[in-house]
């Protein structure tokens, strides 16, 4: 199969005078493996190559994409492109990276693992059948398990325009978790753990099947507790899916369309002073960690919030122009469509202390070990933020009981001036956020 830089250069080549062509070719090999009860219930393994191809003439963009490197359906895409272009509206901010936008030298990263390759699927799926038997023996309570995945992927991308920027980037990264169910009397909670690495060597399938059942086994006996306010702690990966829509907000995409809450508030406190986040690609922990962006564009630290106060917004090419900021190296994109904006590793700055200090120092509190209902009822645009939550109570600095069917409530710009501290245990996930345990000054906590 022939290299992506090597296709995305052939397809920009075929630039004609007073156009500009930009090629984004994406290779792909993903194996997913799903287990129950000591059975194969799913296994996939996929591969995927395809071009996406940006043509610009006179202010006008058009896009088409191919689902496989055939160079016939190579010129089809490249021909639908063209077309496409003749019938846009035209828009002065649009154009490809110059080679000056590009010009930072990238970051030296190590994010391939050749090894990936050379593990076996049926090692794969021996070590999902061992994930699940470890969470099944990890506590006389657990009484079955209701998932035990895994997952790798090994990601090879290149973009080359017509303008001379070219960037080539691969990385592996693979995954196991499980959900194990623990049960007393009539009463069944599930809790989730999971291990993460760029090979398989890197995976402790101990931890992620001892973290299940820790997490499942500590809710049996949940209670509803009474409607009250109070300070509330965030499990690293609640935390996590938090910033990913805080993340939604920050998007320079976001606020040219009005639909962000930071719209406008540029240079002000937003958040409390121990709150600095940013995006960093190039942080090699990182899930999403690349040299460049989906325009060839070289990624960077990017900060967003700094001791509180709004530092900027996350941009590509467009948004950076159109805005006055500039790219920051965060296009983001698939086949089927041309470059957007989005975060790739959100992290906050750790603090000082670890989470049992965090829960130590509290007389009376919630800890919210898991939430629901978080995309439909939170918003980037208007910061309503309303989810189920099910976690422990801490009374006294100690976990006390485990509760249920509460509602957890408040608005995202408050929460961010009303964090007390962000702990010590940055904790990388899959997707674009690492997690931390974040300690709210007070949220209304509803029950019965």
């Amino acid at each position: 199969m022939p290299e992506p830089l090597g296709v995305a250069r052939a397809v920009a080549a075929e630039a004609e005078p007073g156009e500009a062509i930009e090629a984004y070719v994406l290779r792909t090999r993903e194996t997913d493996v799903a287990v129950l009860r000591g059975d194969v219930e799913s296994l996939t393994v996929a591969e995927q190559a395809g071009v996406g191809i940006r043509v610009l003439r006179d202010g006008r963009q058009g896009y088409a994409w191919a689902g496989a490197l055939d160079p016939a359906l190579l010129d089809d895409a490249l021909a639908e492109a063209r077309d496409n272009a003749r019938f846009a509206a035209p828009d002065p901010w649009l154009g490809l990276p110059t080679p000056d936008e590009a010009a930072a030298p990238p970051a030296r990263l190590d994010l391939w693992r050749d090894d990936l390759a050379s593990v076996a699927t049926n090692a794969k799926v021996d070590l999902t059948l061992a994930l699940e038997a470890a969470t099944a023996s990890a506590d006389p309570r657990v009484r079955g398990v209701e998932s035990a995945d895994y997952h790798d992927a090994a990601i090879e991308a290149a973009v080359a325009s017509s303008l001379g920027v070219e960037a080539a980037t691969r990385r592996t990264a693979c995954s196991c978790s499980a959900t194990a169910l623990a049960s007393a009397g009539d009463e069944t909670r599930t809790g989730f753990g999971f291990s993460v690495g760029r090979s398989v060597d890197e995976l402790d399938v101990d931890a992620a099947a001892r973290d299940a059942a820790t997490r499942a086994t500590r809710l049996l006996g949940a209670v509803q507790p009474r409607t009250q306010r109070l300070p509330v702690v965030l499990d690293p990966i609640v935390t996590a899916s938090l910033l990913a829509v805080i993340g939604a907000a920050l998007n320079g995409e976001a606020v040219l369309k009005g639909r962000s809450m930071f719209a406008g508030r540029d240079g002000e406190q937003v958040a409390a002073p121990v709150v600095t986040l940013v995006d960093d690609p190039t942080d090699p922990r990182a899930r999403g960690a690349t040299t460049h962006d989906a325009e060839g564009v070289p990624t960077r630290r990017t900060p967003l919030l700094d001791g509180g106060t709004l530092t900027g917004f996350l941009q590509n090419v467009y948004t950076g122009r159109r805005s006055g900021a500039g790219t920051t190296g965060a296009a983001v994109r698939d086949l089927a469509s041309p470059p957007g904006v989005g975060a790739r590793a959100l992290a906050l700055t750790p603090g000082d202390h670890t989470p049992d200090a965090i829960v130590a120092s509290l007389p009376a509190a919630l800890y919210v070990q898991t939430v629901s209902g978080l995309h439909s009822g939170t918003s980037p645009v208007s910061g309503d933020f309303s989810v189920g939550a099910v976690g422990l109570m801490v009374r006294d600095g100690a976990f006390a009981e485990p509760v249920r069917e509460v509602t957890v409530a408040s608005t995202l710009q408050r929460m961010l001036l009303d964090v007390v501290e962000v702990g010590a245990d940055l904790t990388w996930l899959p997707g674009s956020a690492a997690g931390a345990t974040l300690l709210i000054d007070e949220m209304q906590v509803s029950g019965s």
